[in-house]
Parts: structure tokens; C-alpha cells; sequence
């Protein structure tokens, strides 16, 4: 057993002694109620550190501690073992040799497997050829820092034992939290690595192929050791086919073949022959240029075309990923790039844009040491603790060095090899972000503007205090709706946190190339030529602009002057305008068989974006308003009767539909009542309850209902009566207020939920914004009355109004056919010039595709 020093590096530490058996098991003694071993639904971390990107392969390991099974960093294990007392942690440490050279110079071929048994990714920047890995545990015991090592069966208690033998074999933590989401995760082939690849010429062309043995032209693999295109069976997709692909393995024992026609930057389908399941292979795009294939350029379609085989889009993902020139890599704080995890570059590419932004710079990194010491038990589900390590992943240069070739002088001095981790991987903080979301839970592409909008939902609930960053991105918007028939208006507000631009293909300025080009094309389609080179479309930013504000048609629009259904038009201007305006440009859209389709157009964005103009006026001289009179609620049939005489549990409320509503822009207290109003009957339902409730004083108030009983009370809160309720019992306030939480709290919470106090618990650590409310507490202790705090105004939306003069600063941009497929990518401008994020690669830009872009983010700038 060896002391501290050993496991910190310090000197002292080599002269320990072994202990006997005996000592190991009093030293554990005092420690044997705190070790557990894994049960069936623990999630076991061991790959990955709970407040930073530490792992096995980082210089201090990582601890995984045998109660909770959560794993810290080197720098963090000190502060869980202070909170929670837990002192035996499994220590967990891969480290990477040199191989032993043969006679003639080159690395004896032999790897010593059975000295790796963590499921770890391996160095996409090691040549496997070259180096070997050796795996490492043992025990350490806080806080004198005893350790153990492992496997020690001998001296080691038979629980300890199987504890530590069930924490190393666990799987992905990911794959047990939510076994339906995870359910598409593959493994990662043992032949990946160091598979052979023949030298033989064989070069894959980009389409026309067949079966080399049958001329089959579908269901077709590529056999990445020797080349050959073989048909497939039914194994993996259902496809059909002759088998030739698996007698080729039979015949030869080639174990990998990738389904061509699957290839995309993100991936492809791989097959193991040898393992008899779908997998994964890391070095993919190497093993698929080496006959030819560039992953970069491809992408895959259902029925096995690539896009630039129905239409050149080849020329799109170049110019937006710079292909065909020389990036500089860019390295240090703010350069960190994220790991692309299999279809999650839409995450990267707005987590990349969002820690751009100095107010969530502060919020979260700057906060870091509070926010990671009153972190939960479990810092992996606390939305505040892994924005906090993300942001400080990408913002500390710690994952971002650039190789030193000082270091190459000491690597060959010493035997060890220290690996250098550029890039984090995002998954912890994806599983969290995502679960119990039905899409960006998923393994699929998703699209990145509505991952913004949750993200931003998000921030929103778990806002540290009084200080919410996402008000940065918050503005009001007028709608301003005209009665056609008696020409009577109505103003109303909204939030909203981007704008969204339609693309006014109308206004191109290249028609006649537009016009010439789809003939060429057709034609070429017809006589199975190659196509032309792509034109695009080119849309003035002005045109768009115009587009946006020019009047809509409201359908079904119901005039309270006409007590009935007319024509309607709407209008929309700023009523304020956000400190970071972020700009969509709606490219995708349906075409007619509800195929979806994108605008593939180019647009000149400007630097300098100047909407002052769009600034709402409100009711103008001449202008009558519409009576505010509500139009009657129609309840379908079939859900009147369960509605009427049965109230739902607010505990029961839709969750999936509030945040289809809050996602909208409404108040997510709002989207909760119109939920619960109308009977859980979904979100179209409950946003028509919005639209007649919005403009009530207590729209945006938390829900409250004086009992749950009765058909009275259920029918009088379906169309908008509000009761009021009377002082919550002084008993629960007290209980309360006996935790250290301010009166006005625990009254409002206690309202809230209808005087239950475990609810009203979590009402308040829901809502912190209450707790420096000052102004109620003295309303709240100096009136008898206390009904009249239902009579108080709302707080009115958070908003940063100003000028509305923009500068652009980053733009994220999306290659592919449509939003479910294809490639994310963000350009963010950082001290004077521009910088592609792509993934883990971080590079200076040199020619930043502005024109092509998906969303763009906008900074206000004085005038």
C-alpha cells in the first residue's frame, strides 16, 4: 500500500510498505458501511469526471466513489469527499506506452489486451501501431489517501471485492438512465483499431455501383479491408439481397464492411462480420480514404443516393466547411472544440455560439466555485452545475493545447506517453439537457433553432437567483391585428427570443440563371448526364426584411365588433429590441406530397444590421380598437363531459404540451394554466385558452385553484374565473418560514399549490426570483387584508430594450436537405477575425460563408 504521495506524484511515496492482509481489512472496517455494490438501475460513472472533462486518460485519473458511484476529477474529488464524507473511491488511470521495438526497428506487433478493461475511447491522434495502453485501479481511502491495488482477492473483504468487480464492469451510465433513448448506441469494434487495409489501388467512385458478384445496385457494402462491393442479406436493414458480402467474409475473414450510400460527415452503418452486430469505427474516415472516399463530402439518403447525386449540393458543404483550404488550428481558452457524439453537431454548434456570450460567460463560468459547492448530491442532474462545467470546458483552454515540440525530447526520454485531449465530449451534459425530450433525446439529427429555444426554456427554469442570462435574447413583440370589415384594430404583446426571416425567393436577382440552369439540369436528369454545377439563388437581406414586415393574413380570425369570423390581417414590429438579436432564416418548408425541402438560396447578411424602423407605435391617431369582448370556447364533444366533472391534478398537468407552448414564447406559468384549464387536451386546445386569457392581469401568475372538487369550480376556471383565495394557515406558513425562507415565499408558494406544503417546498426552490421581493414583504405584513395580493399587477417581462443598431458575431450553418439530416457548422467572430467551429476542429476562417448561414446572433451596438 502506498501513502499520498505516490498518487499525487510527491516524493515519499515509493518507500511505503506492503501491508498484510490483515491491516487491509481493519483499514476498510471503519469504511464497510459506506461501500455499496451497483444495483440494477444505478448509474455507475467511470468514464468521465461529474464537474469537469477529466477521465481515466487525463493525468490524475479519475475517482469513482463506491457509494454514489459518481467519478471526480483530481481537483474535484477533495470537495465531494467534504460534503458527503464518503472516503473510498476506486481510482481509475489508463496509461499509454510506447510499444517495445523489434529487431529491425519496427513495434513488435503483439498487444498486451488483457491489460485494458476500461471501455474508453483511445486517441484519435495516437497511431495504434505505435502505442499500447495499460489499464490501472486501485482504492484509495480519504483523507489520508491510502491505497489499495486492484485486483487484490486475497486480502481484500468479499464484498469489496465484488463491489469493485461490478463498478469495472458496468456499462454506459447513459444507456441505464434511459434505456428506450439509448436503445440505437453501438459498440465500438475490437477491430477498429488496428484493422488491415490492403494496398491494392482499389479507388471507390461516387456512384453507379453494384455487386461484384451478382451486379445488385442496392443493399450494397464495401468491405473496408480489401475494397470489394459485395451485396447484403437480411442482417442489419432488411434490405434484401444475396449474401455475398458475408460469404466474402467467410471466404477471406475480412470482419468490417460500411453500407454505402449511409456515408455522411457524422458516420455511416458498419457492420462487424467476426462480431455479428452493427458497430461502430472510430477511424472511419480513415479507413475510408484510403480507397478513395472523402466522409466530409458525402451524405446519405434513405435510398441510398448521396444528395449530389439528385442535386450538387457537394458544392455546399465545401464552401461552408472551408474545404480546399488551408485552416490554421486555433488552440487555448475560447478554441475548445466538442466531440461529435453521432448526430449532435446541432448541439455543438449552439452551445459554441451561447458561451460566446459574455452575460452567459458570467452567469455560469464566473460563478463556477459557488455553483459547484452548492451543487445537489447529484451534480449530473443539476442543469446549473453541467452548463457551469461545459462552459468552463470550452472557455478554460484546459481541453485546447497546441503540441509543444519541447515535449517530443522528454517523450523520448521517458517511457510513458502523455496524451493531449483537444476537444471534450458533451454527453453527460446532453443526456441531461435532452431526457425526457422525445427528439434531442434521440441519436438523430435534430434541428438547431428549436434546440435553442429549449435550451433557452431551460435557462429559464433553473435561473441562479435573480440573474437569468437569456433576458440577453428576450424582446416584446406588437401584433398589431385588423378587423377587414370594420377596420377596428387590436394591440397585443408577446415575448419572443429570435426573429424569424422567410426567404423572399420572389425577389432573387438572378432569375434568368435560375431559369437556364433547371433546364440544363432536367436535361441532363433525362439523358443520365452529369449535372450542371449548382446555381443558387440570390435573395437581397433587404427583400427578406421587407418580407418579414409586410401584413398577414390571420386564419380563422374572430372580430369581437362583428361577434363573428372575418377577415383578419397582422402586422408585427418590435415593441422592444434584445441586447443579442438572433435572426433564422427559414429555409426549410414542405412541398406538396409533405416531402420537406430546403431553400438552398444565398442571402448577403449584412455586418451592420439597422432595424430601428421596425419599432412598434402602438394604437395610432384615427385607430378604433376591437370591443375586448372574448369569443365563446368550443369544447369538443367527446372531452366537454370528462372536463366539466372532473378537474385533473395540477401534479398531472401535460408536461410535453406546456413545453410545446412555452417553447412559443408564452409565460411558462401561462402555458401551465392553459394546460390545466382545458382538461390536458393538448397544446392546440390550450393555446386557443391563451389567446382569449392573454391579455388578463394574472396571465403570467402561477396557477392557483381554491379546491379540486366539483363541476362548479372545474367549469367556472375553464372560462377565466378567478376566485380569490383566502390567508394560507399560519401553521404551514410557520413551518415554512422555520427553514430560513422569507413569509412572502412561503405565502405565494402555499397559494400556489393550493396549501400543500411539500409542493409549496418545491414551488420555492422553483422560483428564487420571490425571494428578495422586499416590497411584498412589507405589503404582505402591514395589510390586514391579505387578499389583496391577488390584486397586485404582475412583474412585467424582463426585457433589455435599446437601440436597434446590430453588429453580427456568429452564425451557425446547416448542410443538407432538410433540417433531420445533414451537418451543423458555427463561425463566431473572436478578436478581430473569424474562427469555424466544426466539431472537435477549431481553425482560423479564411473565406466565412456569411451568405450561406441558418441562424445568425447579432450584438447591439451603439448608434
Amino acid at each position: 500500500m502506498q501513502r499520498r504521495g505516490a498518487l499525487f506524484g510527491m516524493p515519499g511515496g515509493s518507500g511505503s510498505r506492503k501491508m498484510a492482509a490483515g491491516d487491509i481489512g481493519e483499514l476498510l472496517v471503519p469504511h464497510m458501511p459506506t461501500i455499496r455494490v451497483p444495483r440494477s438501475g444505478d448509474r455507475v460513472y467511470k468514464n468521465e469526471c461529474a464537474f469537469s472533462y477529466d477521465s481515466p486518460n487525463s493525468e490524475g485519473g479519475l475517482y469513482v466513489c463506491m457509494n454514489t458511484f459518481l467519478a471526480f476529477g483530481r481537483e474535484h474529488v477533495e470537495r465531494h469527499f467534504r460534503k458527503t464524507g464518503q472516503s473510498v473511491y476506486m481510482h481509475l488511470k489508463r496509461h499509454v506506452r510506447e510499444k517495445v521495438r523489434g529487431a529491425s526497428g519496427g513495434a513488435l506487433p503483439k498487444r498486451r489486451n488483457s491489460k485494458i478493461f476500461l471501455d474508453l475511447d483511445t486517441d484519435d491522434d495516437l497511431n495504434s501501431d505505435d502505442y499500447e495502453y495499460e489499464d490501472e485501479a486501485k482504492l484509495v481511502i480519504f483523507p489520508d489517501h491510502y491505497e489499495i491495488a486492484l485486483p487484490n482477492i486475497e486480502e481484500l473483504p468479499a464484498l469489496v471485492t465484488i463491489a469493485c468487480d461490478a463498478v469495472l464492469s458496468s456499462k454506459s451510465p447513459y444507456r441505464k438512465q434511459d434505456p428506450d433513448t439509448w436503445e440505437n448506441e453501438l459498440p465500438v469494434s475490437k477491430y477498429a483499431n488496428n484493422l488491415t487495409q490492403l494496398d491494392n489501388g482499389v479507388r471507390i467512385p461516387p456512384n453507379g455501383w453494384k455487386c461484384a458478384r451478382c451486379d445488385l445496385r442496392e443493399n450494397l457494402w464495401l468491405n473496408l479491408t480489401d475494397g470489394s462491393v459485395l451485396c447484403g442479406k437480411w442482417f442489419f436493414d432488411s434490405s434484401g439481397g444475396n449474401g455475398h458480402a458475408l460469404e466474402h467474409y467467410r471466404d477471406m475473414g475480412y470482419p468490417l464492411a460500411v453500407k454505402l450510400g449511409t456515408i455522411t460527415p457524422d458516420g455511416a452503418d458498419v457492420y462487424s462480420f467476426q462480431e455479428e452486430e452493427p458497430v461502430l469505427d472510430p477511424h472511419l474516415a480513415k479507413h475510408l480514404a484510403h480507397f478513395g472516399i472523402d466522409m466530409l463530402h458525402m451524405h446519405g439518403t434513405e435510398n441510398g443516393l448521396r444528395d449530389n447525386d439528385i442535386k450538387p449540393r457537394v458544392s455546399e458543404w465545401e464552401v461552408i466547411q472551408e474545404t480546399g483550404t488551408k485552416l490554421k488550428p486555433m488552440y487555448g481558452p475560447g478554441y475548445t472544440g466538442l466531440k461529435n457524439l453521432g448526430n449532435s453537431c446541432y448541439l455543438s454548434s449552439v452551445m459554441q455560439a451561447i458561451f460566446s456570450i459574455p452575460e452567459f460567460q458570467r452567469a455560469y463560468v464566473g460563478n463556477l466555485p459557488r455553483i459547484f459547492d452548492y451543487s445537489p448530491l447529484d451534480p449530473t442532474q443539476d442543469f446549473n452545475t453541467q452548463m457551469t462545467k461545459l462552459g468552463h470546458g470550452l472557455l478554460s483552454g484546459q481541453y485546447s493545447k497546441p503540441p509543444v515540440k519541447s515535449e517530443l525530447i522528454e517523450q523520448v526520454m521517458k517511457e510513458e506517453h502523455k496524451p493531449q485531449q483537444n476537444g471534450i465530449s458533451p454527453r453527460m451534459f446532453k443526456a441531461f439537457v435532452s431526457k425526457s425530450h422525445p427528439e434531442f433525446s434521440s441519436n438523430r439529427q435534430q434541428d438547431a433553432q428549436e434546440f435553442f429555444l429549449h435550451l433557452v426554456n431551460l435557462v429559464e427554469r433553473n435561473r441562479i437567483g435573480s440573474e437569468n442570462p437569456s433576458d440577453v435574447f428576450r424582446f416584446l413583440v406588437e401584433e398589431r391585428i385588423q378587423c377587414c370589415q370594420t377596420r377596428k384594430v387590436r394591440y397585443t404583446e408577446r415575448v419572443d427570443y429570435l426573429m424569424q426571416l422567410p426567404v423572399a425567393m420572389e425577389a432573387a436577382t438572378n432569375k434568368d440563371e435560375l431559369i437556364a440552369y433547371e433546364l440544363t439540369r432536367r436535361e441532363a436528369e433525362a439523358n443520365r448526364r452529369p449535372l450542371p454545377e449548382l446555381v443558387r439563388a440570390k435573395i437581397p437581406f433587404s427583400a427578406c426584411l421587407q418580407a418579414f414586415s409586410e401584413p398577414e393574413n390571420v386564419d380563422d380570425f374572430w372580430s369581437s365588433a362583428l361577434q363573428a369570423k372575418s377577415a383578419g390581417v397582422k402586422t408585427s414590429r418590435f415593441a422592444s429590441f434584445p441586447e443579442y438579436l438572433v435572426v433564422q432564416i427559414k429555409k426549410f418548408t414542405f412541398g406538396l406530397d409533405w416531402v420537406p425541402k430546403k431553400f438552398d438560396v444565398s442571402i448577403d447578411m449584412p455586418d451592420l444590421l439597422d432595424i430601428n424602423h421596425l419599432r412598434a407605435r402602438g394604437l395610432q391617431p384615427g385607430e378604433e380598437e376591437l370591443p375586448d369582448i372574448s369569443p365563446p370556447i368550443v369544447i369538443p364533444d367527446d372531452s366537454k363531459d370528462r372536463l366539466m366533472n372532473q378537474l385533473i391534478d395540477p401534479s398531472e398537468i401535460d408536461e410535453s404540451s406546456v413545453m410545446q407552448l412555452a417553447e412559443m414564447g408564452f409565460p411558462l406559468e401561462a402555458c401551465r394554466k392553459a394546460v390545466y384549464f382545458t382538461g390536458n387536451m393538448g397544446a392546440e386546445v390550450a393555446f386557443n385558452w391563451i389567446i382569449v386569457h392573454m391579455e388578463e392581469p394574472d396571465f403570467a401568475e402561477p396557477l392557483t385553484m381554491p379546491g379540486y372538487g366539483g363541476a362548479a369550480s372545474a367549469g367556472a376556471s375553464v372560462f377565466g374565473a378567478t376566485g380569490l383565495d383566502n390567508q394560507p394557515p399560519e401553521e404551514i406558513v410557520a413551518i415554512i418560514t422555520s427553514m430560513g425562507f422569507h413569509r412572502n415565499q412561503a405565502v405565494q408558494a402555499l397559494r400556489a399549490t393550493n396549501n400543500n406544503l411539500e409542493r409549496a417546498l418545491d414551488w420555492i426552490f422553483s422560483h428564487p426570483e420571490f425571494e428578495e421581493d422586499s416590497d411584498f414583504v412589507i405589503e404582505m405584513e402591514n395589510n390586514a387584508n391579505a387578499n389583496i395580493i391577488s390584486e397586485a399587477k404582475p412583474e412585467g417581462p424582463r426585457v433589455k430594450d435599446g437601440s436597434g443598431m446590430y453588429e453580427l458575431f456568429a452564425f451557425i450553418s446547416h448542410m443538407g436537405t432538410s433540417t433531420m439530416s445533414g451537418h451543423y457548422v458555427c463561425h463566431i467572430k473572436k478578436e478581430g477575425r473569424w474562427v469555424i467551429y466544426n466539431d472537435h476542429r477549431v481553425c482560423a476562417s479564411e473565406r466565412p460563408p456569411k451568405d450561406l448561414g441558418y441562424m445568425y446572433f447579432y450584438h447591439r451596438v451603439p448608434r
